[in-house]
């Protein structure tokens, strides 16, 4: 339901101001892959080490991700577009155009990536039309030479580092 005097097309396009993060959530569900492109990826807690994503609950793939016990976030880099791209259709072979591994709990896992987090589902909330996840850190990797890509205005965009003075 929405609230009155707030219009969601218009509500969208202010939240969409703020910069955030590309990221590829993938799982196990059965003997199914599954992944998906969101950008509602969000640090909670350093101790115990947590993070947080939502999920729309309209989403085809809500079960596979809500049954799901562990999940993987991937920050993408920047040269990650058309990676991010694949990830956002449904229908689509996500896996076949990407190179995987196997983490914990058998989650695949991009082999490229900016950072990367495996991680197992602490809690699961009611978010208005999302579920939020959040989800303990079991292990994370970084790659210190790549840079974020990032969404902003409906957009993809890339970081322009500054002198700063």
């Amino acid at each position: 339901m929405t609230e009155p005097g707030i219009d969601p097309k218009l509500f969208r396009n202010a939240l969409g101001k703020f910069p955030t993060g590309v990221t590829i959530i993938t799982s196990k569900h059965g003997d199914e892959q599954i992944g998906m492109t969101i950008s509602s990826f969000n640090s909670v807690s350093l101790n115990p080490p947590l993070i947080l994503w939502s999920i729309d609950k309209s989403a085809r793939s809500l079960p596979a991700f809500t049954d799901s016990k562990n999940f993987a976030v991937h920050v993408l880099a920047d040269d990650q577009q058309e990676l991010s791209n694949l990830f956002a259709r449904q229908g689509a072979d996500k896996f076949a155009a990407a190179s995987i591994e196997t983490g914990i709990a058998d989650v695949p896992l991009l082999t490229e990536y900016c950072a990367r987090f495996q991680c197992e589902v602490e809690h699961q909330y009611d978010g208005g039309d999302h579920i939020i996840i959040v989800g303990r850190v079991l292990d994370f990797d970084v790659d210190e030479d790549k840079d974020p890509l990032v969404f902003h205005s409906g957009r993809y965009a890339q970081l322009v580092k500054a002198e700063l003075v």
